[in-house]
């Protein structure tokens, strides 16, 4: 009896073509259509909506002969990604609602609805891999990244867990971009030359601060410029000898404080939690000869700190933490102990090349300290630590 595999058909190119090679594999394929976003507040008009996805992947559907249905998990998308956003940024910390809208919603509230119409497996046209290997006579399941450097998505699903992975199919993981297109065309399916989505996961691209204005109202606040580049401490390479203290990984990872009187005004914003660390865009501030950065926002004070230049030292950070309650192992069997520390490739932003850097274990969580300084460590976003091509774990940045 063939295995059923339920396929996510958003209606691009990725996911059109992994349902027909899931097909073509012998797979009793049915594809499943997620409705999860209604809202067009703050929305690029440019952008299609959901209407024309529905539609390109029942075109999709049907060349293929395959069933196709639609689910609406708006609410829980809603609850479980959209709220989470708002809330972080509120905080002034700097979310990744892709990263959350895979671990909670297509492998999780999605699964949930493929497994009702007799799933074995789920599928997506994600660009990683997985395979299997034994440890201790036990199965574990490796997420490994997609073939196209150019595409590796492995960075978004570095929050699934075992039992995700177990039931998990990725089709075109092995593929490049250019190859996907080519089968879509050579087999007369609609998607082939449609443009990759881009923007929020199921929302689209966005204009944000009008985005984000839906929860959060604006608030008129300073922008100020820190020019001292002499006030910021000294960083040394290397570890302390023996046991590292966890006063020494502090302070390296411990983010600047700025105060008002340590700089000048220099304009105005409208909501320091509007705005993110790195970000360089929608100041309106003239009159420099390089572009001004945001190295800090206070959203308690509602200010934004900005430096010029990209060598401004307020960009750069050696390291960074993540609170214990916030680490997430997809290796569990590779778990740091307290007080262990391993060197792992890290990434901190989708399509970052992967970093050199020792992961520390502290009661209080992990400590990544990197071997060069790394530019916009931005609190909320997540970082995913890899050996060779597998994803081991990753957390949420706390500061």
């Amino acid at each position: 009896m063939k295995k059923k595999v339920v396929i996510g058909l958003s209606g691009g190119v990725d996911s059109s073509v992994a349902a027909l090679i899931l097909k073509e594999q012998g797979y009793d394929v049915t594809g499943l259509f997620m409705k999860n976003w209604h809202d067009t507040t703050g929305l690029i008009q440019s952008d299609c909506h959901w209407e024309d996805d529905l539609m390109f992947a029942e075109m999709v559907a049907n060349k293929l002969k395959i069933p196709f249905h639609m689910v609406d998990l708006s609410t829980p998308y809603r609850q479980r990604v959209v709220d989470y956003m708002f809330a972080e940024y509120e905080k002034g910390r700097t979310p990744n609602p892709d990263v959350l809208c895979n671990r909670e919603i297509k492998f999780d509230s999605f699964a949930e609805e493929a497994r009702k119409i007799g799933a074995d497996y789920v599928a997506t046209g994600h660009y990683c891999r997985k395979d299997t290997i034994s440890v201790d006579n036990t199965l574990i399941y490796r997420l490994l990244t997609g073939k196209d450097k150019n595409k590796d998505q492995s960075y978004f699903l570095c929050q699934l867990s075992q039992e995700q992975l177990a039931t998990a199919l990725f089709p075109i993981g092995s593929l490049l971009k250019p190859v996907v297109r080519k089968i879509a065309d050579e087999s007369g399916l609609v998607t082939a030359q449609r443009k990759d989505s881009q923007g929020i996961c199921f929302v689209g691209k966005v204009h944000l601060p009008t985005f984000l204005q839906q929860k959060l109202a604006p608030k008129k606040g300073d922008i100020i410029e820190i020019t001292d580049r002499q006030a910021y401490p000294s960083i040394k390479d290397g570890y302390p000898a023996g046991k590292i203290p966890s006063e020494w990984l502090i302070s390296m990872t411990e983010p600047f404080k700025y105060e008002p009187v340590t700089g000048r005004k220099v304009g105005t914003h409208n909501g320091a939690h509007f705005y993110t660390i790195g970000q360089r865009k929608g100041m309106n501030i003239g009159g420099y000869t390089e572009p001004l950065f945001v190295i800090a926002t206070d959203v308690e004070k509602n200010i934004v700190y900005v430096g010029e230049g990209h060598s401004h030292p307020g960009l750069n950070r050696k390291g960074l933490m993540i609170r214990e309650d916030e680490v997430h192992w997809i290796r569990q069997d590779l778990k740091l102990k307290t007080d262990e520390s391993r060197d792992f490739l890290v990434r901190i932003r989708y399509r970052q090349e992967l970093q050199k850097a020792k992961l520390i274990s502290k009661k209080e969580g992990i400590y990544i300290i990197f071997d060069r300084l790394q530019r916009g460590i931005a609190p909320g976003q997540f970082a995913a630590w890899y050996e060779g091509d597998e994803v081991i774990g990753s957390g949420v940045i706390d500061k």
